[in-house]
């Protein structure tokens, strides 16, 4: 049989009466199947499995303890063979033939009526793939179609909006991580992938947006620092509108939603407005754009704990000592308040401080310096967000800091990309 001979099709066995013959593990996987689809389920078998007796037992089949009689197929919409004996399945098949009802013949699929497919679900998407009678090739290409429907590389977008969803939508708050498109979790990419609307912020995995269908909406709504075009309450609203309107919403934004990065106060509204909402944490970047260049936030011997804030105001609450990593984001343009702040708090000048630009992407850059001598050195060097600051003794941790790095007097630049040998630029601080 060739497949050009086949005409795939779906079948609605919804409360319909169907026929298993045989009581062995491939019976048993297709009676299964049959009830998960709904159909009306009878087994005929001398012996059954253990699986397919808990199921009469439990009443979710009727199973005939005996041999297959012809007339078992009057009556039924769809016929399953699985004896083991070919002789008994033909005989079967040829029944159902006569009375024109569709038989699977597990003996024979060159000659059976109808074939089962390898089939797989994901989300309310059913993939059922045929392969020539070969099971598992079918099955290797339905798991593939799988993984890469689940991980967002193939669109999982609904293009009709069911009656159900008309009047609401949703909204998901997609942490996209520090930059990097192989940084979002599956999850994300997933959620992206199936997105009417996306609410994108300026940082984060933007690559992502260019593989979009053309009819997906993206609003922009980025801020940078001290410069808020989109006010929060506006974001607020655009992403509970959006889903009023029976969309699906993605609020892409960098890092993650719940570090510093008013996903809170976006949940909170959505759902005071009766709007469903998921939240997918994402890859920090106060934590894992300092590592992109070594430096790690915790480290035995140096660091038992860290802070992370955002301003030199916050700065009075955090320990300022030497076993205490401090993470500053979106903190250039308030280095050198800052720097004093904790010199002024007792942190000593030559504490090591790593600047770390544009994490993961190819123009990245690592500057280190001390906390006395950073605010010029990233002046002279045009330091610029989006940029994260880490400052105590883990920076010595860094493969770009130098070996004898422990005076206030030697800084280091770096420009580097995560995906080739650094290249390392020594400068002495003036």
């Amino acid at each position: 049989m060739a497949i050009q001979d086949i005409y795939p099709t779906a079948l609605r066995l919804l409360g319909r009466p169907v026929l298993v013959v045989g009581g062995g593990p491939v019976a048993t996987r297709r009676a299964k199947g049959l009830l998960d689809a709904g159909a009306r389920v009878t087994v005929v078998a001398p012996a059954a499995s253990a699986g397919l007796e808990e199921l009469a037992d439990a009443g979710l089949l009727t199973w005939e303890q005996r041999p297959y009689r012809s007339s078992d197929v009057d009556g039924v919409w769809f016929v399953q063979t699985a004896t083991g004996d070919p002789a008994v399945d033909s005989r079967v098949s040829a029944d159902a033939e006569a009375q024109r009802v569709w038989c699977v013949n597990a003996s024979d699929h060159e000659a059976s009526a109808a074939w089962t497919p390898a089939v797989a679900v994901v989300d309310d998407v059913q993939i059922a793939v045929n392969a020539g009678g070969d099971p598992r090739r079918a099955m290797a290409l339905r798991d593939a179609v799988a993984t890469a429907l689940e991980t967002g590389d193939l669109p999982l977008r609904r293009r009709r909006i069911s009656k159900d969803r008309a009047a609401t939508g949703s909204v998901a708050l997609v942490g996209g991580g520090p930059g990097d498109t192989g940084l979002i979790t599956v999850r994300g990419r997933r959620l992206l992938g199936q997105a009417d609307v996306v609410v994108a912020d300026r940082l984060g995995p933007r690559e992502l947006l260019n593989e979009l269908a053309p009819d997906v909406r993206v609003i922009e709504v980025g801020k940078t620092p001290g410069h808020h075009p989109v006010p929060q309450a506006e974001i607020n609203r655009i992403l509970v509108d959006e889903a009023l309107k029976g969309h699906r919403v993605v609020r892409l934004k960098g890092g993650d939603p719940y570090v510093l990065g008013r996903g809170g106060e976006e949940a909170e509204f959505c759902r005071q407005h009766g709007v469903e909402v998921e939240v997918v944490s994402g890859v920090t970047s106060a934590i894992s754009v300092p590592a992109a260049a070594g430096i790690p936030v915790t480290h035995r011997g140096l660091a038992k704990g860290f802070s992370v804030v955002t301003g030199h105001e916050e700065l009075s609450e955090v320990p300022a000592r030497a076993d205490h990593t401090i993470v500053l984001l979106m903190g250039v343009g308030q280095l050198r308040e800052s720097a004093a702040a904790l010199a002024g708090a007792g942190l000593p000048q030559d504490t090591p401080v790593g600047i770390v630009e544009n994490g993961y992407l190819p123009n990245q850059r690592v500057t280190i310096g001390t906390l006395g001598s950073i605010a010029d050195q990233a002046e002279a060097t045009g330091v610029a967000n989006p940029a994260v600051i880490v400052i105590g003794d883990v920076v010595r941790v860094s493969p770009f800091a130098p070996s004898h790095f422990k005076t206030a007097d030697y800084s280091t630049t770096t420009p580097n990309s995560p995906r080739t040998a650094p290249r390392t630029t020594r400068v002495l601080t003036p």
